[in-house]
């Protein structure tokens, strides 16, 4: 059932697929739920390796990686690194528990990546990702 968003939803709606990547599977299903019920095509991973395994059945265009930074079996900045490699125009989203400068303090993060700290609202998701899309 899809996540009800504040009133100005309506500009931060999408067509654009998303891979969406995420070990947490409450944090997962509130992610999808949210994005699908804006518009947006969403592929869900649980981890790096299932996050590949999509991308190859997909033959589509995938605009967006929303990764989790920290993540069993790949890291979301090893994940992203190989995405960019198969797909040069996706964009990255990264997500984390983690302040963003402990994730740059830690060399998880480099400074200047689009990220959004968990916990976030779903009009701070729909918001990030429609920034990022454009």
């Amino acid at each position: 059932k899809p996540v009800p968003i504040e009133d100005d939803s309506e500009k931060d709606q999408g067509t654009e697929t998303i891979l969406l990547v995420e070990d947490d599977e409450n944090v997962r299903r509130l992610c999808l739920d949210v994005l699908m019920g804006l518009g947006y095509t969403v592929i869900e991973a649980e981890n790096g390796e299932d996050a590949f395994q999509a991308c190859d059945r997909f033959h589509g265009t995938i605009d967006l990686l929303l990764t989790d930074v920290v993540m069993s079996k790949r890291s979301g900045t090893e994940l992203a690194t190989r995405v960019v490699d198969l797909c040069p125009k996706i964009k990255v989203l990264y997500m984390s528990g983690y302040t963003e400068n402990a994730t740059v303090k830690h060399g998880v993060l480099t400074e200047g990546v689009n990220f959004i700290h968990k916990p976030f609202t779903p009009s701070s998701l729909a918001k990030a990702v429609r920034k990022i899309l454009g």
